[in-house]
């Protein structure tokens, strides 16, 4: 019995699919959740996936965020993976900023210790304002 071929995405049309899935979502996610997201669009192999996200990562078009273990769509693809951002621990909610002040700091440290920076992600964990102007309950 013959297979029936299959039509093979491109990178480049995987990429895509990926990013706009990551933007609809809005919130972190793992990369399983995003299978699930992408599935109905013929993206479902965790390799396919987990190397669209790191092509994605390098081009500054998302973030993994550590602590998390998710991803997010990037909101400033002007500062070249050097991202912070701050999530909620109540609600989960994350903002992605630019912080100059930091990264210069930071890599000024690195530089006068021998330290060839690759990637600098920053995660700062609280409360959001929402968060910290509810009534405790």
């Amino acid at each position: 019995m013959a297979r029936k071929p299959t039509k093979r995405r491109s990178a480049a049309d995987q990429d895509r699919i990926i990013v706009e899935a990551l933007r609809g979502v809005g919130r972190p996610v793992s990369a399983y959740e995003l299978i699930e997201e992408v599935r109905g669009k013929g993206v479902s192999a965790p390799p396919t996936v987990y190397r669209a996200l790191q092509r994605l990562i390098e081009d500054g078009l998302a973030h993994r965020l550590e602590s998390l273990n998710a991803f997010v769509a990037c909101e400033h693809p002007h500062h070249e993976g050097k991202a912070v951002f701050a999530i909620c621990d109540a609600c989960g909610s994350v903002k992605e900023f630019d912080s100059p002040a930091a990264v210069k700091s930071l890599q000024g440290w690195a530089s006068k210790n021998d330290f060839i920076v690759r990637a600098m992600t920053m995660e700062l964990r609280g409360r959001c304002a929402q968060c910290a102007a509810a009534p405790a309950g």
